[in-house]
């Protein structure tokens, strides 16, 4: 697999989000988690990404038990669960959580830290203050923000270096590229995309309105809903033929397409599945095939939210 710079590191173009593992898209276990983390690490990818609230632990404690020390670990802090939401990014809680993530991830040092949602009421410059110090005390190799504005990384950059930047990013979320992807790329800040196949939508079959309540949390999000999932159902099929006929996996041209947007940017697919690890093969895109795929599916096709109002609470909104 090529290789993409991640702060000090080296590591697979793709990467691995296991949120998944947290049990958020329906019920998994941690002998299929295991066997799908051996998988992606045979299959070239070196940085695994988690979050203290990926099942309230489970995917960091996983991670853990797994115990591979040769690869690059991220992990996230902030959001407090609710109900209601919350975040916080004072430095006590943060030294708290990062201490929890390390004794379940089973590490003493961890090479990424992200701050998954900013506090509004704590300065940018306080809080990367707060990061620097735990960069310098040995405890994590560098530090990231999550949904954030570009204004809020240059802020942060020019107090302390971040190294990465995680935002959602794919065929149908394009915001960051309204100075966001732009902003990392001027700093040398790796652009972290999350989400890049879509939430299963650019997966290897189309999907199935059967999401269940409760437990895979689509079935509220608005692009999943009723009329607008039919809608997008329908303004992805060209797509897939486009793919058929090029002889393409969905996932691996919607994982192309991302990658093509800039050297920096790291796409983080997730899985509960290692047999789907095979569709993730990248394609290289022409700038003929990246036109057709804009025809196909232009910036802002996507019917409906990407977050319901619940769920953008402490997304920053700059556009």
């Amino acid at each position: 697999m090529d290789q993409r710079r991640l702060g000090a590191h080296n590591v697979g173009a793709i990467g691995f989000g296991t949120m998944s593992f947290g049990g958020i898209f329906g019920a998994t276990d941690e002998a299929t988690s295991l066997d799908c983390l051996d998988a992606a690490l045979d299959a070239g990818i070196t940085h695994f990404d988690t979050a203290d609230i990926y099942g309230m632990g489970v995917s960091e404690e996983i991670l853990g038990k797994w115990g591979r020390r040769d690869v690059v670990l991220a992990t996230k802090c902030g959001i407090v669960s609710g109900p209601p939401r919350a975040v916080r990014n004072d430095e006590a809680y943060i030294r708290q959580c990062l201490e929890e993530s390390l004794r379940r991830l089973k590490r003493e040092h961890i090479e990424l830290f992200y701050i998954h949602r900013r506090q509004p009421e704590i300065p940018i410059e306080d809080l990367a203050g707060t990061m620097s110090k735990l960069v310098k005390e040995g405890k994590i190799g560098g530090y990231g923000l999550s949904e954030i504005a570009p204004a809020t990384l240059r802020r942060a950059h020019a107090e302390y270096p971040v190294t990465a930047v995680q935002n959602e990013f794919s065929l149908w979320t394009r915001l960051p590229q309204l100075g966001l992807i732009q902003a990392c790329g001027e700093l040398r800040v790796a652009f972290v995309a999350f989400s890049p196949l879509g939430r299963g939508v650019f997966g290897r079959e189309p999907l199935k309105s059967d999401f269940r309540a409760g437990i895979d949390f689509r079935d509220t999000n608005p692009r999943f809903t009723e009329p607008n999932f039919s809608a997008n159902l329908a303004a992805i099929a060209p797509f897939r033929d486009l793919c058929a006929a090029r002889g393409w996996s969905v996932p691996g041209a919607a994982l192309a397409w991302v990658l093509a947007q800039g050297d920096h940017i790291i796409p983080i697919p997730a899985t509960r599945s290692a047999g789907h690890l095979r569709d993730w093969t990248a394609p290289g895109l022409t700038d003929g095939d990246l036109e057709d795929v804009g025809r196909i599916l232009p910036a802002g096709f996507a019917h409906g939210d990407r977050y319901g109002d619940h769920q953008m609470a402490f997304v920053e909104r700059y556009c």
